[in-house]
């Protein structure tokens, strides 16, 4: 299927590896020129390069707002324009309300909140005024159904859904879509650092395996679609059949 964004530029930030990588590169094989990010120079060259489509490697961290902010201005420059911006960004440690304090909130805000909605502020206005635009936000079940031992992830991330979904009601007459993607266990580093390579995690998925980024791409490709101009305001579930509530 065609999918309608051939040359249309995206910024995807931290898509050096794991799902942001995906995304991009999916979002490249429909020929969306792409910029993407990462902390080091070596490992987003390297990803840049196996993206394809000329992608524009650019070091940033996107763990604070100025950071965050800096790479869609970059990446801007950098393609002569912005029509889609993926929101991506690690993940904050693992822990419990007892073994947590106050002020790591404020750090995991600053790194799956306030960082995409600085990306946002700096990305959006052009998307208006051109009359075209696409926000994809990569969060996580979470925000539907909080994974235990990871209450900084389920606070922050649950965040940036509240502002995601107020903007796309005021964004949506000017011709911009704002939805997330609501990732549950997939072949990432991420996944492996807080649960081991431990094939058995596939048993709890009802689908019977563990997800593969590029096909987490593929579904956020297609949300970025101009067959998708209908699609917003919404958080799409991509866990193979985890999450088991109604809404």
């Amino acid at each position: 299927m065609d999918l309608g964004i051939a040359g249309r530029r995206a910024a995807v930030s931290a898509a050096s590896k794991g799902l942001g990588f995906g995304v991009a590169q999916a979002l490249a094989a429909e020929g969306v020129h792409v910029a993407v990010c990462g902390r080091r120079r070596d490992t987003i060259d390297a990803a840049a390069v196996e993206i394809g489509h000329d992608a524009v490697p650019i070091v940033a961290d996107v763990s604070n707002v100025d950071g965050a902010a800096g790479f869609v201005r970059d990446a801007r420059a950098a393609l002569g324009g912005l029509d889609i911006l993926v929101l991506n960004a690690g993940g904050p440690p693992a822990g419990d309300f007892e073994h947590t304090t106050v002020e790591q909130y404020v750090e995991a805000f600053e790194l799956n909140c306030h960082g995409g909605i600085a990306m946002c502020y700096e990305g959006v206005p052009e998307m208006r005024e051109r009359g075209w635009g696409r926000v994809l936000a990569i969060t996580s079940i979470a925000v539907r159904q909080p994974i235990p031992n990871l209450i900084l992830s389920n606070t922050a991330r649950a965040g940036l859904t509240g502002f995601l979904r107020t903007l796309s009601r005021e964004v949506a007459r000017d011709g911009v879509t704002v939805n997330s993607l609501l990732p549950g266990l997939h072949a990432t580093d991420r996944i492996a650092t807080l649960h081991g390579s431990d094939a058995d995690l596939a048993a709890g998925v009802p689908a019977g395996f563990i997800g593969d980024p590029g096909d987490f791409g593929r579904v956020g490709a297609f949300v970025c679609s101009e067959h998708a101009r209908y699609l917003t305001g919404t958080a799409i579930q991509v866990d193979g059949g985890v999450y088991g509530g109604l809404l």
